[in-house]
């Protein structure tokens, strides 16, 4: 795990995205010891919504593999910036590889992978894409090119149509379930009460992979506020685990945690946590991406 340290900027990070990084790694690895779990249990994922393209190389640079996006578009224009990178980087003589299978990961029979892990399974040289924003139907067919896990199920309509896509792809699909444990009308996500029917919907598609539950808390500048949104999340993924949705497979991932909330996430027994802010810093000014933005939920990522 990186030890680069630097005085913190204005933001209230570390001024660099290399010393921004080894403070989350930092902070994720003291959470997961409070919590009495290891940190290789927990995949950071790093949301690239505010990233240029030379911060999303210097984590790739750093030997991390788990990238994030929540909006399709963007999802594309920066797997294109990585693929183009890591194409660079196996030309040179001097080039790391990485491979592409590990069996200790989440994505395989075994426990989890923190960040920084150049053995973590994926796409090329082990980079996974995670679509972790609210996913349009009519742009679903383009992301699961890309993506490796789709974190923003809520509807039938999109697991149907995930599933068409999987079918003419040849290739399953893998998917959490996103459950609004919030509460809040504005958020997308199913209603609790409506995870486990919607689940076992899920579970009659021969090509789409239930992996698990994702959920969001109400934003708030106290930590501590969500914990109620993730204790009910935790208590449903817990109550599903014995409930047979594991047969197609492994039935594991909890994604819950943010820039602002991650600590208590993992407290409440997270295994993937989203992290953009606190890595890549503020959007920049001025900049805005190309697609249109779609509604979102309030706080950092």
């Amino acid at each position: 795990m990186p030890t680069v340290h630097a005085p913190a900027s204005k933001s209230g990070y570390p001024d660099s995205v290399e010393s921004r990084y080894a403070d989350v790694c930092r902070r994720i690895a003291a959470s997961a010891a409070k919590a009495g779990r290891r940190a290789s249990d927990i995949i950071l994922v790093a949301v690239t919504k505010t990233a240029d393209p030379e911060q999303i190389r210097t984590l790739l640079q750093l030997g991390h593999r788990d990238f994030g996006e929540s909006r399709a578009q963007v999802l594309v224009q920066h797997a294109a910036v990585v693929a183009e990178y890591l194409d660079r980087q196996r030309l040179a003589p001097s080039a790391r590889r990485v491979p592409a299978e590990s069996g200790d990961s989440l994505f395989g029979p075994h426990g989890a992978k923190l960040c920084a892990a150049p053995t973590a399974p994926g796409g090329r040289d082990g980079v996974r894409w995670h679509m972790i924003g609210h996913l349009q139907r009519n742009k679903a067919r383009k992301v699961i090119e890309y993506v490796r896990l789709v974190h923003s199920v809520d509807s039938l309509r999109l697991a149907e149509e995930l599933q068409a896509i999987a079918v003419k792809r040849d290739e399953p699909v893998e998917v959490l379930l996103q459950v609004n444990t919030s509460g809040e009308s504005q958020k997308f996500g199913c209603p609790q009460a409506a995870a486990v029917p919607l689940a076992e919907q899920i579970a009659t598609m021969v090509n789409v992979r239930l992996r698990g539950l994702m959920t969001m808390a109400a934003y708030s500048p106290n930590p501590e506020d969500a914990r109620g949104a993730f204790a009910r999340c935790r208590e449903l993924f817990e109550e599903m685990s014995v409930m047979g949705f594991g047969e197609q497979a492994p039935f594991n991932i909890l994604s819950m945690g943010m820039t602002g909330d991650f600590e208590v996430g993992i407290s409440e027994g997270a295994n993937i946590v989203r992290i953009g802010t606190a890595i890549f810093g503020e959007a920049k000014s001025g900049v805005e991406h190309a697609e249109a933005p779609e509604p979102e939920e309030e706080g950092k990522i």
